[in-house]
């Protein structure tokens, strides 16, 4: 297990590398000037050409790249072309908000979906299957911007019950927090919760058709015994994929969800930084969400593991 772990650390940093190297020469490919936006009316051409060389981009890329990537090492992802204040603090800024959107929406999302697709494979054929299917149908094909506009319009303005927007740090305010990461949540999880029930139905009714789980039926165990021991534990191997999936998409910020509720998350801020031509900015978001997807899948593929003794490494 150490030493998969170790190789996978080590594909991950070439990963890393090639993302990087990739994200600069995409971004810089770009149409636009960064700097000729950020001085917008007010642009001088001696200013503009001691801000070119202040950032750097009057070098060749290559320069500009070792020279990005030696400070990224060391923490120091640049500073913003459009609010000259440094990269790393901005991410942390947004981070919390980002994470907490992102956990309580996957948690939604396996309240919803391990019941729902448990029960719809154990009672396949039944009312609740059929309900559990048009409920997922339903949810993943919704618009989560259009339920979220729902959700605002019958919770927070007809019934008055939850804030229709915006975010309170954890603690700052426990209780502001927690109300306004309601809707948001709530909103996102049900669309992912879509999407893991069919996973979980499909999962469990292959689980339920394997050998094992006829001989420990056969065996006279109760069936509740052989669900939770035999059925689950095999079913929730390849749950736990689409899960990791669904927590680094969401962590790489869900953005049109944010922007409904003004939520000040990552998603957000790399679609800013894209609309300004904001090259530090966008090349530090897009290489957290890179870092994101490939710890996730380490982690998945370490609990694979745990779940299946069969599964070696």
């Amino acid at each position: 297990m150490i030493g998969y772990a170790l190789r996978r650390t080590a594909q991950a940093l070439v990963v890393m590398l090639g993302v990087s190297v990739v994200v600069f020469l995409l971004i810089h490919l770009v149409p636009g000037d960064p700097i000729r936006l950020a001085l917008g009316t007010r642009f001088d051409p001696e200013v503009y050409e001691a801000l070119r060389e202040r950032a750097g981009l009057d070098r060749p890329l290559p320069v500009q790249y070792v020279t990005w990537l030696v400070a990224a090492l060391s923490g120091d992802l640049g500073v913003s072309f459009r609010t000259g204040r440094p990269v790393t603090l901005m991410i942390l800024e947004r981070l919390p908000a980002t994470l907490s959107l992102s956990g309580a929406s996957i948690g939604v999302a396996l309240l919803i979906a391990v019941p729902l697709g448990v029960l719809s494979a154990v009672r396949q054929g039944s009312p609740l299957d059929y309900a559990a299917t048009v409920f997922s149908q339903a949810g993943i094909s919704i618009p989560d911007f259009w339920m979220g506009i729902m959700l605002i319009l019958t919770v927070s303005l007809g019934l008055g019950i939850l804030p229709s927007s915006g975010y309170v740090p954890l603690f700052e305010d426990p209780a502001a927090w927690a109300g306004h990461l309601v809707l948001p949540s709530v909103t996102v999880g049900v669309v992912s919760g879509s999407i893991l029930t069919r996973f979980v139905r499909s999962s469990t009714l292959e689980a339920m058709g394997q050998d094992y789980t006829r001989t420990a039926r056969a065996k006279g165990l109760r069936e509740r015994t052989v669900l939770s021991r035999h059925v689950l534990r095999n079913a929730l191997v390849p749950v736990i994929t689409v899960t990791g999936l669904q927590l680094a998409f969401l962590l790489s910020g869900v953005v049109v969800v944010e922007v409904v509720f003004a939520w000040p998350g990552l998603g957000v801020l790399a679609l800013t930084a894209v609309q300004a031509r904001d090259y530090p900015v966008l090349q530090g978001a897009v290489l957290l969400f890179a870092l994101a997807f490939l710890l996730i899948n380490l982690l998945v593929d370490l609990l694979y593991a745990y779940l299946d003794p069969r599964i070696s490494y």
